[in-house]
């Protein structure tokens, strides 16, 4: 089981520079975003092209490239903060220099596209946070749950998460590194270097947007690829903005469950994570344990 490398816990007047290497964004959950981590006591830098515009993009390959190779290689930077996803990381895989990151390793957040650059990450040996964005950071409130658990996890405390039962939800208990993320994004890195190794992996998905048919075939495809079958186990979040289509025969949960079933691991259902407001912040390449029983879901980062 590979072992990821940890960036160091957070102390007050640390350095968080906020980039956008996919969609752009408005202006205001920047500043929003800004307001909220000094809050927390930290210093925040918002990268050149964070705010720009070209296209549906915040900026070019090179100018969206540029700011994350330069946030990667600052030295007083201890945390990157992804503005928000769309689409436009994949431009940036191959573009992205690892050396002086070695030297001064730091937490990446963000989700949805975010889930190609956790993959970088992760292939570079790396352990990175599947988070909220700016757009959360500005709009929830002070006390927001899930904002408040990434300070934490950023300032050293290792989370667990407790989850209610699900009428789909498969019992028993695995031990794993936790990686995943958009399923959509996942399927489009299968074949490359950058796919997730299936062994030994606690397995978290969520998705949005996406019709119960793409939804199922991406599922088999990490079936007949056989990463379904060696998985330790599966944590599956929310789906959201699709309409239900029982052509298939079956809603989307209990198409995943009947998939899953044969294989013995723990799976459990509806976990808070995705494109929701409580969306809880995850360690992609934590030690994880999970737990699922008649009482409900326990996720444990070790």
């Amino acid at each position: 089981m590979r072992e990821y490398q940890f960036p160091p816990s957070l102390q007050v007047g640390d350095k968080v520079t906020i980039i956008s290497p996919a969609g752009k964004i408005d202006k205001g959950f920047l500043k929003g975003a800004k307001k909220v981590l000094e809050s927390w006591g930290l210093e925040v830098a918002i990268s050149k092209y964070a705010a720009g515009e070209s296209g549906r993009f915040s900026g070019s390959v090179k100018q969206r490239a540029t700011d994350l190779q330069l946030a990667m290689d600052d030295k007083q930077t201890k945390v990157i903060l992804c503005s928000r996803g769309g689409y436009g990381a994949i431009h940036l895989v191959d573009q992205i220099n690892f050396d002086k990151f070695r030297e001064n390793p730091k937490w990446l957040l963000g989700y949805s596209d975010v889930t190609l650059l956790h993959e970088l990450f992760q292939y570079n040996g790396f352990a990175s946070i599947h988070s909220l964005m700016a757009r959360h950071l500005s709009v929830e409130p002070k006390d927001d749950p899930c904002a408040l658990k990434l300070r934490n996890i950023l300032f050293g405390e290792l989370p667990s998460y407790q989850s209610t039962k699900h009428k789909l939800n498969i019992n028993g208990t695995a031990k794993g590194i936790l990686r995943g993320g958009n399923l959509s994004v996942l399927n489009g890195l299968r074949g490359t270097p950058y796919d997730f190794p299936a062994e030994g992996t606690i397995l978290f998905i969520e998705d949005i947007g996406e019709r119960p048919y793409h939804i199922d075939r991406m599922m088999n495809n990490l079936k007949l690829g056989g990463v379904l079958e060696k998985i330790s186990g599966l944590i599956v979040g929310q789906f959201t903005e699709y309409e239900e289509d029982l052509s298939i025969g079956k809603e989307v949960y209990e198409m995943i469950a009947d998939m899953v079933e044969p294989y013995g691991y723990p799976v459990c259902f509806d976990f808070p994570v995705g494109h929701v407001v409580n969306n809880v912040p995850l360690i992609c390449g934590s030690e994880t344990e999970l737990t699922v029983d008649n009482k409900g879901v326990k996720l444990v980062c070790k």
